[in-house]
């Protein structure tokens, strides 16, 4: 026994159990008492408020939703609009945020003093500021009836921008859903058979066809292929409607994001080696190949640990839509709180929601640096 007691593992697996049941021990007590006192003031627990309709309207979803919705559809709703907003932020900061670090490292002066100027200037700036900067900028644009149009299709006025989009139905979009499941699964199966081209290029060609096939089957005689916003009185229908809320968070995340990408890339850029770089030149490439071929490629290596905190950080930030009238996930979860009264569950589920985003970002990312690195021992 003495001998047991003095081995160096022994104790290190003592300690570490003894940690996880004093945590474990820990949360458990939280829980009970939080229990004992909500018990205490006679307020009810659990999980069956979701299926209560919650008697309030959203403005702004991807999902119908209205008065009669119960918290789980409301939630659901604000988990979309906040995954919405995040993803095409994270999509549109990255292209931005390349070309500032391209502008940036560039030899050409002009080039580089404009994207210095832009990081320096957005950088600095709180980001729920920029925000309000461009939600007063779109409630402040002209009415419906005198809103600015392009092409007699798109339409800009203080009730959004106003835009044409597909007729799709709900079977429509769950055929179109399956086919890029579909073209994904195949890539994932055949990333060790095809080589890169050809199983990218079926994959596209294929959702499209599908894309296509949904559009022009199974439709009613009198509706078209795409809806197109007109004005009828003080409101445009048809189309889709991009909201000023939406559009400002969008916005504000998108150029406040841009900048700290912009950095990020820029380092991973200026890793490379630049004896590469001057290979390129020595072989007449010109300096969009030297790009494309070398100095990208070579940075993202560099840059993916960083660029991950970055994404998970924009996803992050998007509860800062709360202040401008964004139904986001946060905003939906504040105000069933003070509806219904649920805090605890609602908390939990808020955490939940952003854990499980998150994680996926980090996911995806961390399979992608697996995946890119360099094996080997050095």
């Amino acid at each position: 026994m003495p001998q047991i007691f003095a081995s160096q593992k022994f104790r290190r697996i003592a300690l570490q159990c003894g940690f996880i049941l004093a945590t474990v021990a820990l949360i458990a007590s939280v829980i009970l008492v939080g229990k004992s006192n909500i018990a205490g003031q006679g307020m009810a627990t659990g999980f069956g408020f979701l299926e209560q309709t919650t008697g309030w309207p959203v403005n702004f979803s991807i999902i119908e939703v209205t008065g009669r919705s119960t918290y789980a559809r409301v939630l659901w709703a604000g988990l979309l609009n906040t995954m919405l907003v995040g993803f095409l932020t994270l999509i549109f900061a990255t292209i931005l945020g390349l070309l500032l670090a391209l502008m940036r490292v560039s030899s050409n002066t002009l080039m580089k003093l404009v994207g210095t100027s832009y990081v320096e200037i957005f950088r600095n700036l709180p980001v729920i500021l920029q925000v309000f900067f461009w939600y007063a900028i779109l409630t402040h644009l002209p009415s419906p009836k005198q809103a600015y149009s392009i092409g007699e299709a798109f339409y800009l006025s203080n009730r959004g921008l106003m835009m044409p989009a597909p007729t799709l139905s709900g079977s429509d979009a769950m055929w179109f859903i399956a086919a890029v499941v579909f073209a994904v699964v195949f890539l994932l199966l055949t990333r060790e058979r095809l080589r890169s081209g050809p199983r990218w290029a079926f994959a596209i060609v294929f959702t499209f066809i599908v894309f296509l096939l949904v559009l022009l089957t199974g439709r009613e005689p009198d509706t078209g292929l795409i809806s197109v916003p007109e004005l009828k009185g003080l409101r445009f229908v048809g189309g889709i409607t991009l909201k000023p809320e939406f559009t400002a968070l969008l916005i504000g995340l998108t150029l406040f994001g841009a900048s700290y990408i912009g950095e990020i890339i820029r380092g991973g850029l200026l890793s490379v080696d630049r004896g590469k770089l001057e290979a390129g030149c020595a072989l007449g490439f010109s300096t969009f190949q030297i790009n494309r071929l070398i100095r990208i490629p070579l940075a993202i290596r560099a840059m993916l640990p960083s660029l991950t905190n970055q994404y998970i950080w924009l996803m992050k930030g998007t509860t800062v839509g709360i202040a401008v009238g964004y139904p986001d996930y946060f905003a939906i979860v504040s105000t069933s709180i003070n509806q219904s009264g649920q805090t605890m569950e609602l908390l939990a589920l808020l955490m939940g929601g952003f854990i499980l985003i998150n994680y996926s970002i980090g996911f995806f990312m961390n399979m992608l640096n697996e995946r890119i690195k360099l094996k080997g021992r050095s």
